[in-house]
């Protein structure tokens, strides 16, 4: 492919996204590789580096304001704060490419216009279908409106996908809801998300990070990521109860968001001296935060399962510890994990499942072995960087042979 001007935006600044950003630039495109600087999710490694490419720039992009994700009226005005912003930069980046994930469907359009604008191809990067969390979210918050609002956004990323040069899917489940939306099948394409295996290697529990903490010689079940409306942090308390008179075990949540305050006021309400709550650590620090676990721990609520795969269960694969994941059957990623036996899935509603499954992997070190084992060989076979730097250049050929599209209105 022809070296291009790539303008890679990722809202929320995932590590494996700045590894394409990396080998796409080592490739000799030109990469702008642009994310919200603001969001306090977890981060992949945002800066240049020793022996990356001289074509490679990261672009943090800021609110005039800390961002509010409890205020539903607040964080649409600074959703469209943010669009603006964004596109302020895709004007002066000179792109040929624009691919934009992760991002907020309000600002997602400015994106889109920004494009247009620029001349530059648009392509839609669907980590999830963000319309369908808004709209489940504000039918539940706002009774009377919310049905409204949930259809506002939902035609709004449906005209955005329409309109796009190309749209990335991360598993062909997606498929189905792009197709009823009108999007053409011959500009969906499938691009599976991976790990950073790279910069995640298996390391021992006994390291610098669990010592730090007093871990190293504890039985650890660790959470790392954010707790959003779309996690039931109670799955996480309710484990720490039960492990309260274990003086030897620990349940550890590295994380942001709202679910961290109300882990907190059970932390101090039941007394449950075992439940630790670290703030997110830089990404340099991941791989030995994740190898401190004995069974690393995700959950999705059913509503969100369906659009929404936890990207944190791909660096967990990377690491070789055992999953212990609450998420509806059919997500993705329970999918993955039941099928190369990389841990144990139960269903979101059922704490029981949920206890009873947490009490057999931590009893049980040969299986945890194997789990974490069955992971990281399942990383290795298919979190290759050059194939999937392929695949997105294949993208964005195909993107740049389409005729234009016409403009937004």
């Amino acid at each position: 492919m022809i070296p291009k001007t790539i303008f890679l935006h990722d809202y929320a600044g995932h590590p494996f996204q700045a590894e394409l950003s990396r080998a796409l630039a080592a490739r000799g495109h030109r990469v702008i590789h642009a994310f919200f600087g603001g969001d306090q999710g977890p981060k992949g490694d945002l800066q240049r580096r020793p022996g990356d490419a001289e074509t490679l720039s990261f672009l943090p992009l800021s609110l005039s304001a800390p961002y509010s994700k409890s205020d539903f009226i607040t964080r649409r005005f600074q959703d469209l704060e943010y669009g603006r912003a964004a596109a302020a930069a895709i004007a002066e980046s000179g792109a040929d490419i624009v691919i934009s994930g992760n991002t907020p469907t309000e600002a997602q359009e400015a994106v889109m216009r920004a494009s247009r604008r620029a001349g530059a191809k648009f392509i839609f990067w669907c980590q999830d279908f963000y319309s369908v969390a808004v709209a489940k979210l504000a039918s539940k918050k706002l009774p009377g409106v919310g049905p409204m609002i949930g259809a506002y956004y939902s035609a709004l990323e449906r005209r955005q996908m329409r309109g796009a040069d190309g749209v990335v899917l991360i598993t062909e489940d997606f498929a189905p809801l792009a197709l009823s939306w009108g999007v053409p099948r011959e500009r969906l394409h499938i691009a599976p998300n991976w790990g950073a295996l790279n910069q995640i290697p298996v390391l021992p529990k006994d390291n610098a990070w669990a010592r730090e903490h007093d871990l190293h010689d504890k039985k650890v079940f660790l959470y790392s990521g954010t707790i959003g409306l779309k996690h039931n942090p109670d799955l996480l308390g309710a484990l720490a109860y039960k492990l309260r008179e274990d003086q030897g075990a620990r349940v550890v949540v590295v994380a942001s968001g709202v679910g961290v305050d109300r882990l907190r006021a059970q932390k101090r309400d039941l007394g449950l001296d075992n439940l630790l709550l670290l703030g997110l650590q830089k990404f340099e620090r991941l791989p030995e935060t994740l190898a401190t676990a004995d069974v690393l721990t995700a959950v999705i609520e059913r509503d969100a399962g369906a659009f929404s795969v936890p990207s944190k269960v791909l660096s967990y694969l990377c690491a070789g510890r055992p999953i212990l994941l609450a998420a509806p059957g059919a997500n993705l990623a329970a999918k993955t994990v039941t099928a190369i036996g990389a841990g144990s899935v139960v269903d979101p509603d059922d704490q029981n499942a949920w206890l009873a499954a947490a009490a057999n992997l931590i009893a049980e070190p040969a299986l945890r072995a194997r789990m974490g084992a069955a992971g990281r060989a399942y990383a290795e076979g298919n979190f290759d960087l050059g194939r999937v730097a392929d695949r997105f250049e294949a993208i964005f050929t195909a993107a740049m042979r389409n005729a234009p599209r016409a403009q937004a209105g």
